[in-house]
């Protein structure tokens, strides 16, 4: 730092009179300045905290990764004690509680790479907790955190640019297309509980997607899980299936229906009678009052009834006296529906939700051209066909178990997620561990270029990354060292299209896998 030279002999007598003022000792004491159970960790210290943290993370969930991983029971807590039987790693990470910050940024990298991509919650967590792990190394080898940030932001760039590079783009070939739409179905479910099944699920989760037509909007598919059967028995339904049961004494089946789908208190006789207090001097006075509400109700439904609809949806409860009238009009009545039901019913129906009818001009009505109850199991259900949203379906999942059915829920949207992406982005690239060892190598031969500690950090990036494959052959019960090894060597012979196989021990070329 260079000064001016008129002023340095001011501030050097400003030095020497602080240096002999008596009330230097001062600045010696420690001071709290933070707020009462605040705590501050600095250099080694913080540092520490931050790898114990993350590579603790890592070493949770890295147990699930591949198609040999291991299923985690998850035990909730309070009187219900859920249990959950998964090896997602998004929902095992929700499901702990940390307090370690770098722990808390991993497992809320694993939320955003769930809402984004549904799938490879597990694989960005583990990357990241292994390259911690390397840092780890580096920084006791006296390596500065700003020296390997900058060798791993020049690897993250030539990573990204073999991985272009070694991406099929088929998005142009119909054929070709859909099936990497399966294969890559087959291998988001190759490590799930769905494993057994997955040539049965991707075909049903393709089709759902399929009749999307490029939109990529998920919530025109609707699942439903109910219990009995086996996971073979599950199947796509082209309509959309309402969990509910249509009111006593109405009309089971409509054609051209015309659907309110409303909000509103639809009680209010039971209401004002059984839950106020009135004071009357004769039993004809409480008769007077429940005409009075019943009056009320009627007026209301005759409100309902002038929108011109042969079907009436209520998110809330409908008591016994304005069913009768819905009945005797002849219009279906269908209560308590759920929320996310009646969201996705006005979705795919072209209707909305309302919660006044004063002005039936307002009011957007759904319509769809068959309402029909349905049996599914034991349970009987309102069926959905020919809506509005022609791209609508749902898909019914059949279990022996709830734990069973839940899994298989979350399995199933991880890969109806994956495929909505791949259908905005059709480039596709091998798995098995092909991509990440092709990365490796970029990144090791852009090592071998670059003079300096930076070289050191760009080894260690690749390392973390060659981990990955390390990882599932591990879970896999088979030799890593000898199959990576193997791996390593088939990429350096420039065969970038060989992985890990997930049954043989064999290397395989990744497209024949």
């Amino acid at each position: 730092m260079h000064l001016m030279n008129d002023h340095s002999d001011v501030i050097a007598e400003m030095c020497v009179c602080v240096c002999v003022c008596p009330q230097a000792s001062l600045s010696m004491t420690p001071m709290n300045i933070f707020r009462h159970g605040a705590d501050e960790e600095k250099a080694e210290t913080a540092r520490m905290s931050s790898f114990i943290g993350a590579i603790a993370i890592g070493d949770l969930v890295k147990s699930t990764l591949g198609p040999k991983g291991m299923d985690k029971i998850l035990l909730g807590g309070g009187r219900d004690s859920v249990v959950t039987v998964t090896n997602d790693g998004a929902t095992i990470l929700k499901a702990i509680g940390v307090d370690n910050p770098a722990a808390k940024v991993l497992v809320d990298m694993s939320k955003v790479q769930d809402d984004e991509v549904g799938d490879g919650t597990t694989s960005v967590t583990v990357l990241a907790a292994e390259l911690l792990r390397e840092a780890e190394l580096l920084i006791a080898k006296k390596i500065h955190p700003q020296i390997i940030i900058a060798g791993w932001r020049k690897a993250t760039q030539a990573a990204r640019e073999a991985l272009r590079d070694a991406a099929v783009d088929n998005g142009n070939d119909e054929l070709k297309f859909q099936q990497d739409l399966m294969n890559i179905a087959r291998t988001t479910l190759s490590s799930k509980l769905l494993t057994h099944h997955k040539d049965h699920f991707s075909k049903l989760a393709v089709q759902a997607v399929l009749r999307l037509k490029g939109s990529g909007n998920l919530e025109a598919v609707h699942v439903i899980k109910k219990l009995g059967g086996s996971l073979t028995d599950s199947y796509l339904d082209e309509g959309f299936l309402l969990d509910k049961r249509i009111g006593v004494n109405q009309p089971k089946r409509i054609e051209n229906a015309n659907i309110l789908i409303a909000n509103t208190g639809m009680d209010t006789d039971k209401i004002k009678i059984f839950g106020s207090r009135v004071r009357v001097d004769s039993t004809a006075k409480v008769a007077e009052i429940e005409t009075a509400e019943k009056e009320k109700m009627k007026e209301k439904v005759e409100r309902i009834l002038k929108h011109g609809i042969n079907c009436f949806i209520n998110r809330q409860l409908i008591y016994n006296y304005p069913e009768q009238l819905f009945a005797s009009a002849g219009v279906m009545a269908i209560e308590h529906a759920d929320f996310m039901g009646v969201e996705r019913l006005a979705l795919v129906t072209g209707g909305e939700i309302t919660s006044t009818f004063d002005h039936p001009e307002l009011v957007k009505l759904g319509h769809c051209k068959l309402i029909e109850e349905v049996m599914i199991g034991e349970d009987m259900l309102v069926h959905f066909s020919g809506v509005d949203m022609g791209e609508a379906c749902t898909i019914v999942l059949r279990g022996a178990t709830q734990q069973i059915l839940d899994e298989a829920e979350r399995s199933l949207h991880d890969a109806l997620c994956v495929l909505a992406q791949t259908i905005k982005e059709t480039r596709t690239v091998f798995g098995g561990g092909c991509s990440e060892m092709l990365m490796a190598k970029a990144v090791s031969d852009l090592a071998n270029r670059t003079p300096g500690k930076e070289a050191v950090a760009m080894e260690s990036f690749a390392k973390a990354l060659m981990m990955l494959p390390t990882i599932i052959a591990d879970n896999a019960g088979y030799d890593s060292a000898e199959l990576v090894s193997q791996l390593r060597a088939a990429h350096q012979d420039k065969k970038s299209t060989f992985g890990l196989g997930s049954v043989c021990r064999i290397i395989t070329p990744a497209e024949h896998s």
